[in-house]
């Protein structure tokens, strides 16, 4: 079942929704002409950012090979890669003023910088109860077209802190969002992607930070549904109980199908895996309730909020969004494209990266940036002799929705999935 009805637990992942208002601001110093310091945070340096950063000491990057017996090696790769850092917050997030956040860096090649010009960087925001893992296939084309690439946690979720974090609200991973690229990016320009519910969240930072968000992108995105249903009234044990069904392994799997098109190829136990790998650490239950419990975001009236050039991609087989949101992004934002990515379900990102890497690439490298998008080199999947496939790929658990036959999930959940 999509989402778009009213009905069915399709839809715990993808309609869940808040607001934000908290942005911290930091901002780095330029010795040098006000031409070449505007130039500088127009592409996103963030060198002295980098130098600052503080590592979370609580933090290990998740063993996907032994501990998670995911064999996929993009993940065992990307995982490898993985850092926590304490980024600010404020205090009803966390009394001490920060939380850990965990995140991928996939560096720009230097040469295909060299070559294409570059770009804004881009930050890319997981799905509802996913893990920066989602992006291990995207992420690394990204970086081999010549684009400084950032996948994040948001808060709650993946590998984030969960201990001593006042609330996982959808405010609360917002603001933490909008810490993590003051921290990590010093706030320079940047362009903010998001997959499925990661849009909902990816609307909320782009309309509240106009100035720092030049650019950006909607994969498959959650833009027009707001709130959680019924979860956000029941009371916190009963809510309890309600979110241990979203990390069963019947659930997971039934999101996992729901999600690709050739379902044969991807929806393996593989993909299972690093889907359901964040689920297992402690303190997940109590995030994830009070996440439900806050409400949810609240993308729909903002999405015409924000100016900057959008691109929106969309599976043409979705089976979890109706196609009918992708044309209503481009009705409502002011400055939006709409790519159609073929023979590909709900997570272009996962089933068809190629694809998905050229567009966004194609996008930034547009005469939509002003000559910071390069030299309108259109690049094609088939032309990018770097980029292969890689087997796997993580459950977007937006479409637990086919779990129906878990009796009373889905006058639990109504229609939050």
């Amino acid at each position: 079942m999509k989402i778009g009805s009213s009905t069915g637990i399709a839809a715990i992942a993808l309609s869940i929704s808040g607001s934000s208002a908290f942005s911290p601001v930091s901002f780095s110093t330029c010795t040098s002409k006000p031409t070449d310091c505007a130039s500088e945070r127009r592409i996103g340096s963030n060198a002295l950012a980098a130098a600052t950063l503080i590592d979370d000491p609580a933090f290990t990057p998740p063993d996907t090979f032994n501990e998670g017996m995911i064999t996929e090696q993009a993940c065992t790769d990307a995982a490898s890669l993985m850092r926590r850092v304490k980024v600010p917050v404020p205090p009803a997030v966390s009394s001490t003023g920060d939380v850990g956040v965990s995140y991928i860096h996939w560096p720009a090649s230097a040469a295909a910088k060299r070559s294409y010009g570059p770009t804004l960087p881009l930050v890319l925001v997981h799905g509802f109860d996913s893990s920066c893992l989602e992006y291990r296939r995207l992420g690394p084309k990204l970086a081999d077209l010549g684009i400084d690439v950032y996948a994040v946690d948001l808060l709650g979720w993946g590998y984030t802190q969960l201990s001593d974090v006042e609330s996982f609200s959808a405010q609360a991973k917002v603001d933490a969002l909008s810490g993590f690229w003051s921290a990590v990016g010093d706030n320079n320009n940047v362009c903010i992607a998001g997959a499925s519910l990661g849009g909902a969240a990816a609307i909320e930072y782009a309309s509240s930070n106009p100035d720092v968000v030049k650019g950006a992108v909607f994969i498959d995105a959650q833009g027009f549904v707001d709130g959680v249903g019924p979860m956000s009234m029941l009371p916190k044990p009963v809510a309890q109980l309600g979110v241990k069904v979203l990390k069963s392994v019947p659930l997971r799997s039934s999101a996992n199908t729901m999600s690709y098109y050739d379902t044969e190829t991807y929806a393996t136990d593989d993909a299972l895996r690093v889907g359901r790998m964040h689920c297992l650490r402690e303190g997940w239950d109590d995030a994830l309730v009070s996440f439900m419990q806050s409400g949810g975001f609240s993308p729909s009236k903002k999405v015409s909020q924000i100016a900057a050039p959008s691109l929106v991609l969309w599976g043409r087989q979705d089976g979890i969004l109706e196609k009918e949101f992708a044309q209503r992004f481009i009705d409502t934002l002011p400055d939006g494209t709409l790519q159609w990515i073929e023979e590909c379900g709900h997570v272009p990102h996962l089933e068809q990266p190629e694809e998905t890497a050229a567009a966004i690439s194609n996008f930034l490298r547009s005469d939509k940036f002003g000559g910071v998008g390069g030299k309108g080199l259109v690049v094609t999947a088939q032309s990018s002799d770097t980029i292969k496939i890689v087997g796997g790929l993580a459950s977007a658990v937006a479409a637990a929705a086919a779990a129906a036959t878990l009796g009373g999930a889905e006058t639990l959940f109504g229609n939050i999935f």
